[in-house]
C-alpha cells in the first residue's frame, strides 16, 4: 500500500475555504477512486490553520490516477493563494495498518 501525508497550513482567515477545498477533494475520491483505498482529512486542535490529508493508494497507478486527476489540480488552483507556507508532502509505502 502506499500513501501520501500532506501537511497543509492555510493563510489566516482560510480555514474555511481551505477546509471546502479539501473536502471537495474528499468527496470525489469517495464517488470516482475505486483505488484510492482511503482519504482522510484532519484539521489540528490547536491551529485550525493546519490541515493534514493522509491517502491510501492500492497502488502506483492508483496514486498517479488521483494525483494527474482534475479534481486535485483544482484543489492547488484554490489552495495556492491561500496557503501559508509550502505543502510538506510524504510519500511512503504502509508498513503496518489496523483496518
Amino acid at each position: 500500500m502506499l500513501t501520501i501525508t500532506a501537511i497543509i497550513r492555510a493563510r489566516k482567515g482560510y480555514e474555511q475555504a481551505m477546509s471546502q477545498a479539501l473536502l471537495e477533494v474528499a468527496e470525489h475520491v469517495r464517488e470516482n477512486e475505486a483505488a484510492t483505498v482511503g482519504f482522510f482529512v484532519s484539521q489540528d486542535l490547536s491551529d485550525p490553520r493546519v490541515f493534514t490529508t493522509y491517502e491510501r493508494f492500492a497502488d502506483q497507478a492508483a496514486m498517479d490516477t488521483h494525483n494527474g486527476s482534475p479534481v486535485v489540480a483544482r484543489f492547488f488552483g484554490i489552495a495556492k493563494p491561500i496557503l501559508d507556507g509550502e505543502v510538506t508532502l510524504v510519500t511512503s509505502q504502509e508498513v503496518s495498518s489496523k483496518a
